[in-house]
């Protein structure tokens, strides 16, 4: 399924922003407070693991069609010569959501500006959504036939948690570096607290959608924890998210770098305290109030 844009480098910037609009609020909120090239970078990577998601999630098909899909966008993403997992869609959409029907129509322009990154760039990328797509891949053969998947260890969540999350704040830290060389020397540091990051949001996320997730045949809080164990993993995890901002910042990372990291951080930890109190999510109110601090305090560091 060709796009009917121009090409990339011509406008891929308003049709990555219009995908981000219809896939992510959240990110299409963040992703502009990173300079370029690294914001047009973590727009495609961001794009591709959407579809990854897309697939692994895909409420209209069963485990088998998630598990083909899930092989052959690897494999698209690694060297682009398997489109079967669009061809499938194209057949029998995955998903009844309209935004992410848009974002598999216009898959091969994602492809094609990932292919014409910068290579340092571009290998974070695809490695990091090519492993994260082939462990999903793993998940989804432990479903059943209608795709329902109960994860029973901690050790099982950890590692869910890592596949999805987890390496997406690795390829962050490769973005960063590249970018940044000055960062090259706190690499290490980064690194150790880089799957934390992406983790504790992760579990966040899975906290909040316990209930909606679960009505779809999805529990990743297994039956040995307690929700409040894993509030308490999550908080754990969103300390060293802290300490991953904190190294950005000693770093002397650009102000973008720093604001888009700490923006989710904030926010999660909202969510945490709300979930505590009973509450389904973060007020709107509140939510603004986090943004506005975040997005105030980076825009004082530029000055």
């Amino acid at each position: 399924m060709r796009s009917r844009v121009a090409p990339p480098d011509t406008c891929f910037a308003d049709l990555s922003s219009s995908l981000l609009q219809a896939t992510s609020r959240t990110f299409a909120l963040t992703i502009p407070l990173l300079p370029e090239p690294v914001a047009s970078q973590v727009a495609v990577a961001y794009l591709l693991y959407r579809l990854a998601d897309t697939l692994e999630d895909a409420e209209l098909w069963g485990r088998d069609e998630r598990a083909a899909a899930l092989a052959s966008f690897a494999r698209w993403v690694a060297v682009g010569d398997d489109d079967a997992w669009i061809r499938a869609a194209h057949a029998s959409p995955p998903t009844s959501h309209a935004g992410y029907m848009d974002l598999v129509a216009h898959a091969a322009d994602v492809r094609a500006e990932l292919a014409a990154m910068p290579p340092a760039a571009g290998a974070a990328i695809r490695d990091g959504v090519v492993d994260t797509t082939r462990r999903m891949g793993g998940f989804v053969a432990g479903q059943d036939a209608r795709g329902a998947l109960v994860l029973d260890t901690a050790e099982e969540l950890r590692a869910y948690c890592y596949a999805v999350a987890g390496i997406v704040g690795q390829v962050l830290t490769r973005l960063f570096v590249a970018a940044a060389p000055a960062l090259a020397k706190f690499t290490p540091e980064l690194e150790r607290h880089a799957a934390a990051f992406g983790e504790g949001l992760q579990l966040v996320n899975i906290l909040k959608d316990a209930a909606s997730d679960a009505r779809e045949g999805r529990v990743y809080i297994p039956a040995a924890m307690s929700r409040d164990e894993a509030a308490a993993l999550a908080a754990r995890d969103l300390d060293e998210a802290d300490l991953y901002v904190a190294t950005l910042e000693r770093g002397g990372a650009p102000d973008g770098f720093v604001a888009f990291c700490a923006l989710p951080v904030a926010l999660a930890r909202a969510t945490l305290a709300a979930l505590a109190r009973g509450e389904a999510k973060v007020s709107r109110e509140e939510a603004l109030q986090i943004v506005a601090a975040v997005t105030s305090r980076s825009r004082r560091a530029t000055r």
